[in-house]
Formats: C-alpha cells, sequence, structure tokens
C-alpha cells in the first residue's frame, strides 16, 4: 500500500480527531472510509449518468419510449400474483 498525504486545514483536522475518539478509530481510518464511500458514490452516479445517455442515445437513433402509463401499469402489478414484465 502507498502512502499518500492530504493537507487538511485545522477545523477539519480537529474535527476529524474529535469524531475519531467519538468512534474509536483512528483519523486514519475515517479519512480511508470517508474516500471509499465518496468512490461508490461518484463511482455509481456516473454509471448511472452514464447509462441514462445511453438510453437518450437510443432513444435519439430509434424514438422508442415507454409511455408513463404503461410504466406506472407494470410497478402497480410489483409484489402482486400477477406481476408483469417489463414494458
Amino acid at each position: 500500500m502507498a502512502t499518500k498525504a492530504v493537507k487538511l486545514d485545522e477545523e477539519i483536522y480537529e474535527r476529524l480527531k474529535v469524531l475519531s475518539k467519538i468512534r474509536r478509530r483512528s483519523p486514519h481510518w475515517l479519512m480511508k472510509e470517508a474516500i471509499r464511500q465518496f468512490l461508490e458514490r461518484e463511482e455509481e452516479a456516473e454509471q448511472i449518468r452514464r447509462d441514462t445517455m445511453a438510453r437518450w442515445e437510443q432513444f435519439e437513433a430509434t424514438g422508442k419510449t415507454v409511455s408513463h402509463d404503461a410504466v406506472d401499469a407494470w410497478l402497480k402489478t410489483w409484489g402482486t400474483d400477477h406481476e408483469t414484465k417489463c414494458p
């Protein structure tokens, strides 16, 4: 594992130290966890953006859409004995 430096202002570092004592974790652990969670959240958001752009491009190319009414009717079947396939 490589060591990387992060420069924090004193206010942020003091807050980190307080939280680390409350959570009984090191400031280092909290920083790693915060970065991991940030990356997961941002990577998921990026994937959603890419998927949305791909669907938009498909719509532009084909003009094919699914109406709100069709999706609404499909969703109303969720969790019932008569659940239908995605429109």
